[in-house]
C-alpha cells in the first residue's frame, strides 16, 4: 500500500506570510539551477530548506537576498515587491552563515556599531548591549572577531543579523562547525526570537535533528525543484521510513528514483 501524500502543514498564525516566493526560476545558460519553486514563510515560522549540495539552497537564498536576479518568478517580503522595491524589502532581511563571518580586524563591538549605522537601527547603543546578552558576548566586547573560535564568531553573526529585528531571517547551516552544547543554545535563542518578534525564518541545514528540533516544516530541494515538503517529525512515517535521515537521503537522490523508492509522487 503506498503511503499517504504529504499532509500540509497549517501556518501558525493567521497574518499573511512574511515571505513569499512565487514560480522562482534562475537559469545560467541552459543550466537550471532552481525551477520555478513556491512556497511562504508565516510570521512565527521557522521552516527548513533542505537537500543535497547542488541542489539549489545556496542560489535560492541568495535570490532572497537580492544578490542575484531570478531568470522568472516573484519574491515578497510581506507585501513589498523584492524585485521592484529591494532597498525596502531588504530593510526588513537579515542574513547568517559561518561562511560568512565579519571583519576579523574589528572588534565585535565596532563590528556591531558598524552594522547598526548601516541597518539604520534607532538608538543602537542600546540596541547593541540587547544582542550582546542576548549572545552571550559581552566578555568578548573589545576582542577583534578574528581571534575567536568557530563558535563564537557564530555567535557574533547571529547578533548581527538579529540588530534589526528582521521580519525574514535566512539562516544558511548557522551551527555548522560549532560544539553541541553552543548548537544547543544557538537553536533555543532562534526560536525564542522567531516566536517573540513573530518573524519568519527560513534555515538550512544537513543535520537532521537539528531540523527536526527547530523546524515547524520542511522543504526538499532536489535538482532546483520543490519534491517533498511538510512536518518534520511526520514526514519519515507517512513515507515508511524510520527517521528524517533515511528519508533525506532518499530524496536526494534522483528525484524519479526517490519515487519509486518511496512508492509515492513527492509533492
Amino acid at each position: 500500500m503506498s503511503p499517504p501524500p504529504p499532509i500540509a502543514t497549517p501556518p501558525p498564525s493567521a497574518n499573511p506570510p512574511v515571505l513569499r516566493v512565487e514560480n522562482l526560476r534562475k537559469h545560467y545558460g541552459a543550466v537550471e539551477a532552481v525551477k520555478g519553486i513556491s512556497f511562504q514563510v508565516y510570521p512565527g515560522e521557522i521552516v527548513g530548506l533542505l537537500g543535497v549540495n547542488g541542489a539549489g539552497k545556496t542560489t535560492t537564498i541568495s535570490m532572497l537576498l537580492g544578490v542575484l536576479t531570478p531568470t522568472a518568478g516573484s519574491i515578497h517580503i510581506g507585501s513589498i515587491d523584492l524585485l521592484r522595491h529591494r532597498s525596502r524589502a531588504l530593510t526588513c532581511t537579515n542574513f547568517a552563515a559561518v561562511y560568512a563571518p565579519l571583519p576579523g580586524n574589528l572588534t565585535v563591538y565596532q563590528n556591531l556599531r558598524v552594522f547598526a549605522l548601516l541597518y539604520g537601527v534607532p538608538e543602537f547603543a542600546a540596541r547593541l548591549q540587547s544582542v550582546l546578552d542576548l549572545f552571550d558576548l559581552q566578555r568578548f566586547r573589545d576582542t577583534r572577531c578574528g581571534l575567536l573560535s568557530s563558535g563564537e564568531q557564530t555567535r557574533v553573526g547571529l547578533a548581527k543579523a538579529m540588530l534589526s529585528r528582521p521580519r525574514v531571517l535566512l539562516l544558511d547551516e548557522p551551527t555548522a562547525s560549532i560544539d553541541p552544547a553552543s548548537a544547543r543554545e544557538i537553536r533555543a535563542t532562534i526560536r525564542s526570537f522567531a516566536a517573540q518578534a513573530q518573524a519568519g525564518v527560513l534555515w538550512t541545514s544537513h543535520n537532521m535533528y537539528e531540523v527536526e528540533e527547530v523546524c515547524s516544516r520542511v522543504l526538499f530541494l532536489a535538482r532546483g525543484e520543490i519534491i517533498l515538503q511538510g512536518d518534520p517529525r511526520r514526514l519519515p512515517s507517512e513515507y515508511g521510513k524510520p527517521t528524517l535521515e533515511e528519508l533525506f537521503i532518499s530524496v536526494a537522490r534522483e528525484p524519479l528514483e526517490a519515487e519509486q523508492t518511496l512508492g509515492a509522487p513527492l509533492l
